[in-house]
């Protein structure tokens, strides 16, 4: 992805694909948002989670996402 395309993303829109993305994975970050402290490096908090979350989440991403 180039930098312009990166600065082309809307922080909050990220945040909902990523947010309906982990659910379709029957995953859910409690505390995902969007940073409001520098809004202009549009970045995506994804927060702390239990270590069990985080041990599905890895192998939601090492198996590409396929149930």
């Amino acid at each position: 992805m180039t930098t312009k395309e990166q600065q082309d993303i809307d922080a909050l829109a990220a945040m909902e694909s990523l947010r309906g993305a982990l659910a379709d994975a029957g995953l859910v970050l409690p505390s995902l948002g969007v940073d409001s402290v520098s809004p202009a490096l549009r970045l995506v908090e994804l927060g702390r989670v239990r270590a069990d979350v985080a041990a599905r989440l890895a192998e939601a991403l090492q198996r590409g996402g396929r149930q």
